[in-house]
């Protein structure tokens, strides 16, 4: 974890793009005004001609750093994983009780998102909004097989492996920490999109938040198991 610290830089797997964009100026500029355009548009109407007209470029351009808005948006999905491996990293591994480091990482993963000025190109908290609504959006196709082979999704299992470790060092003798980490990584997105679109379905709100929510169940869930 210490190692992780010292040489941390946001590196997205490399199948996934064609040229890096974090070389150019250009390449900044497309994931900085994709983020924009798809939190305006929705990945569904988003698209590079859509962009090109945003940065005054053409739009093949865009296609010399991705063949598809399906590899910009697994991008964007794969920065924003290392990104929040980076602080649950941070912010749990000076922790030496293991209740207060589970609760730790739990709020890590499930907080609405604070911009990170480190990064001038990439509006985190726009970033955290396009996750809630289009995550899920990068691995529901009928290529996730071939993708996941060619380590597409790495950032978001290195983020689950590790929730579920920590979820290990509270209770050694639970069965299902992957399944509880990646439910609580996905059921979080959920919350926030229901408590921002149907609030009818979620007691998420201004009073009970979603990090109240899971800290809740999850040792409720590891204190009382059989």
């Amino acid at each position: 974890m210490i190692n992780l610290l010292q040489s941390f830089k946001i590196e997205v797997p490399k199948g996934i793009f064609i040229k890096d964009p974090e070389t150019s100026d250009l390449g900044k500029r497309i994931i900085k005004h994709s983020i924009l355009l798809i939190d305006e548009l929705g990945f569904e109407q988003f698209t590079f001609k859509k962009l090109g007209q945003a940065i005054n470029s053409n739009e093949s351009s865009i296609y010399r750093y991705f063949e598809s808005k399906h590899h910009l948006l697994m991008y964007l999905t794969s920065w924003y994983w290392v990104w929040i491996e980076y602080q649950l990293v941070l912010e749990t591994f000076a922790l030496k009780n293991t209740e207060e480091k589970l609760k730790s990482a739990i709020k890590v993963l499930t907080r609405t998102t604070e911009e990170d000025s480190n990064f001038e190109h990439i509006n985190e908290v726009i970033l955290n909004k396009i996750i809630i609504s289009e995550n899920a959006k990068a691995y529901l196709t009928c290529d996730v097989d071939t993708e996941n082979e060619e380590g597409f999704f790495k950032p978001f299992k290195r983020v689950v492996t590790r929730f579920s470790e920590i979820i290990l060092e509270f209770s050694k003798t639970y069965k299902h920490p992957l399944s509880l980490a990646s439910s609580t990584i996905e059921g979080a997105l959920h919350q926030h999109f229901f408590q921002q679109h149907i609030k009818t379905i979620t007691n998420c709100n201004e009073y009970h938040s979603v990090t109240e929510f899971y800290t809740n169940l999850i040792l409720n869930t590891l204190k009382h198991e059989e």
